[in-house]
């Protein structure tokens, strides 16, 4: 089983060991295998592991130290405004929001389907049309998530630029998907998840 953390983009104050560290915390931290516990992938058939990332990023230090880091990387590249599509996305917003010395961030989540009361959003939170979004998300495997999150922000008027995720599965062909539709893409963390063909 091999996980490397790369970085496209440290921050001055954060070193690629610093990263490696994070990074090796985090995987360690949301691994789960069959072993351990009974998992499932969408149709209900035994898988061998996961990555659960809630274990982490909602663990209040593990929470900071993530929130900071991204809050770096995203404020190197002159981003202000973070969006979230689905559960895994959550924390990851509000632990940007919540980090410190980088500006003021603004945050929002992204709803499959416009409201149908109250305020009719599609897309929840301060977020400013007049300015770049990047969406944030936990795990980028195929792709497809995000590009149904890039649809949804564009078709509530908003200019998309990027996506930051913590994991990247190096195999799935997310990436190029998501490059495809004209954003960049910041991992924390690019996994290459193999033994014998079938995962960690």
């Amino acid at each position: 089983m091999n996980h490397h953390p790369t970085s496209s983009t440290t921050s001055p104050s954060t070193t690629y060991s610093d990263l490696v560290e994070l990074g090796r915390r985090l995987y360690e931290m949301s691994l789960v295998r069959r072993e351990n516990e009974k998992i499932t992938d969408p149709r209900g058939q035994p898988i061998g592991w996961l990555l659960d990332t809630r274990i982490p990023m909602l663990d209040g230090a593990i929470f900071q130290e993530v929130g900071e880091v991204l809050g770096e990387r995203l404020h190197s590249k002159g981003i202000s405004q973070v969006a979230g599509y689905g559960f895994g996305a959550y924390s990851l917003v509000c632990a940007v929001l919540s980090s410190s010395g980088n500006g003021s961030f603004k945050g929002g989540f992204i709803r499959d389907q416009r409201k149908s009361h109250g305020r009719r959003r599609l897309v929840e939170g301060p977020l400013d049309r007049n300015k770049p979004v990047v969406i944030l998300d936990d795990i980028l495997n195929s792709g497809r998530s995000a590009v149904r999150a890039v649809g949804l922000l564009r078709r509530d008027g908003f200019e998309v630029a990027g996506l930051t995720t913590l994991f990247n599965f190096t195999w799935s062909g997310g990436r190029t998907r998501v490059e495809a539709e004209g954003l960049w893409v910041d991992s924390l963390l690019d996994l290459n998840l193999r033994e014998n063909g079938h995962g960690p």
